[in-house]
């Protein structure tokens, strides 16, 4: 993303987090796993329900945490119940702010993160370039 000449920029990483949005909640489970997979270990936590886990299966994702630097960010999925998603500053483990946030709000947010991000990592960069270019 710091290459001159460089085309990922931030109307397309939304565009990207937006695709299929016209179901709200098909559109969060889509988001969280797709997030889950593309996004580095250090950067996301994935809480899955344990009930399909203890029946051998993967379980269904039920919560993404993306962290980025300060900025903490929640989306929590549940049937049947909109998304649940957050906003957070944490400093040191320590949550400094907590805002509810529409999913709108944050998938925003989450893209104007990941661009800053990006821009000082390279490996982020090139998981935000697979992730517009939907491989």
């Amino acid at each position: 993303m710091t290459e001159p000449g460089d085309d990922l920029s931030l109307e397309m990483i939304t565009a990207a987090l937006r695709a299929d949005s016209a179901d709200i909640a098909v559109y969060a489970r889509v988001l969280t796993e797709s997030l889950g997979d593309a996004l580095p270990p250090d950067c996301v936590t994935i809480d899955r329900a344990m009930s399909d886990r203890r029946n051998g299966r993967p379980g269904q994702i039920e919560k993404i945490t993306v962290r980025l630097g300060d900025q903490v960010l929640t989306l929590g999925v549940q049937p049947g119940r909109p998304p649940a998603a957050e906003i957070c500053k944490e400093v040191r483990g320590i949550v400094l702010s907590r805002q509810p946030a529409t999913l709108q709000e944050w998938v925003d947010q989450l893209a104007r993160g990941l661009a800053a991000h990006a821009q000082q990592n390279a490996h982020a960069a090139e998981v935000l370039r697979k992730l517009v270019a939907g491989s």
